[in-house]
C-alpha cells in the first residue's frame, strides 16, 4: 500500500481575482471588436423600413438578404450598376499574382542574404527597412512616370508590378532573419553531397519554412486585398479592386442612402481575407513561434 502525501491547506481557487480580471479584459475587448460587425451584420441583413427606424443594435424582425444580392451584382457605382462582383475578381487576378511572386523573391532574396553576415550587411538590412517603412504615397508620382513611359500604367500587370515592390523589403527581411536561424551545417551538407544554389533552396530551405511561407503570404494578401490608393491610381478602369469599387458605391446616391446595401457590400469585401485568417490561424501562430518576426 503506497503512502500519498497531501498538501495541507485548502485547494487553490481556480478563480483568482487576477484570472478573473483577465476574463473581463477579454470579453471587453472582444465586445469592442465584434460590436462594429455585429451592428454592419445585422443592418445588412434588415430592409430600409427598419434601417430608418435607428435602431442599430436591434436583431431584425425579418430577415432580408436582398440587400446582399443588390452589393454583389446590383449596387451602382455612378451610372453603372454592377456590384462589386467584378472587383472581386480583379481583386483576385491583382491579389494572387503579386502575393505569389512577392513571397517567392522575398524568399529568395532572404535565402542569398542569411548567407551574408559581414558587417556591411547591416547598412543594406537597414536600407531594407527603410524601404518597408517609408510611405509608399512618396513614390506615386514617380511610380506613375515610370509605369507610364514602360507602358504598364492603368493595367493589370502594371498594379501587380508594384505590389511585388512595395512588399519586397518586407518580405524579404522575414525570410532573412527565418533562414539565418536554420543551422549551416545543413547546407554544407549538402554541397558535399553536390547540391547547387538552386537544389538547396527549393528542396531544403522553401520546405523547412512552409510556417514562414504562410505568415508572409497573410501579410502580403492582407495588405494587398484591403489597398485603395495603389488600385485607385495603377490599376486602371477595367481593374478596379474590390475595395475602389466599394468606395464609389458607398459615395454614390440616388435619392435615398441604402445602408443597408453599403453594410453588405462592406462585409463582403473584408469577407475574403477574414475566412482567410481564420482558417490559416494555426499556421500564423506557428510561423510567428518558428521565429518568423524575430530580428
Amino acid at each position: 500500500m503506497s503512502n500519498h502525501i497531501r498538501p495541507n491547506g485548502p485547494k487553490p481557487s481556480r478563480l483568482t481575482p487576477e484570472r478573473i480580471g483577465i476574463y473581463v479584459f477579454l470579453i471587453a475587448a472582444a465586445l469592442f471588436f465584434l460590436l462594429p460587425l455585429f451592428v454592419m451584420l445585422a443592418t445588412s441583413l434588415k430592409t430600409m423600413d427598419e434601417v430608418r427606424l435607428g435602431q442599430i443594435f436591434e436583431l431584425p424582425r425579418q430577415f432580408d438578404i436582398g440587400a446582399w444580392s443588390t452589393a454583389w451584382s446590383g449596387a451602382c457605382q455612378g451610372i453603372e450598376c454592377v456590384g462589386v462582383r467584378s472587383g472581386f475578381w480583379n481583386s483576385v487576378k491583382i491579389t494572387v499574382p503579386a502575393v505569389t511572386l512577392s513571397v517567392f523573391l522575398g524568399a529568395l532574396n532572404g535565402y542569398a542574404l542569411s548567407f551574408w553576415r559581414s558587417s556591411s550587411s547591416r547598412i543594406l538590412f537597414a536600407l531594407l527597412m527603410a524601404g518597408g517603412l517609408i510611405p509608399y504615397q512618396i513614390f506615386l508620382y514617380p511610380l506613375v512616370r515610370i509605369m507610364a513611359n514602360l507602358e504598364l500604367y492603368n493595367s493589370l500587370a502594371g498594379i501587380v508590378l508594384v505590389h511585388v515592390i512595395f512588399g519586397l523589403p518586407l518580405v524579404t527581411l522575414l525570410f532573412r532573419n527565418y533562414f539565418v536561424n536554420i543551422p549551416e551545417e545543413l547546407c554544407r551538407a549538402a554541397r558535399v553531397d553536390g547540391a547547387g544554389f538552386w537544389r538547396i533552396f527549393f528542396e531544403i530551405m522553401l520546405p523547412l519554412s512552409t510556417p514562414m511561407i504562410v505568415v508572409a503570404s497573410l501579410f502580403q494578401f492582407t495588405g494587398i486585398w484591403n489597398d485603395f490608393l495603389l488600385g485607385l491610381v495603377f490599376a486602371g478602369r477595367d481593374n478596379l479592386p474590390m475595395t475602389v469599387q466599394l468606395n464609389n458605391i458607398v459615395n454614390t446616391t440616388m435619392g435615398e442612402r441604402a445602408y443597408n446595401v453599403n453594410m453588405a457590400a462592406t462585409i463582403l469585401t473584408a469577407l475574403v481575407p477574414l475566412a482567410i485568417y481564420f482558417f490559416s490561424g494555426r499556421w500564423f501562430v506557428r510561423g510567428i513561434a518558428a521565429g518568423a518576426v524575430k530580428g
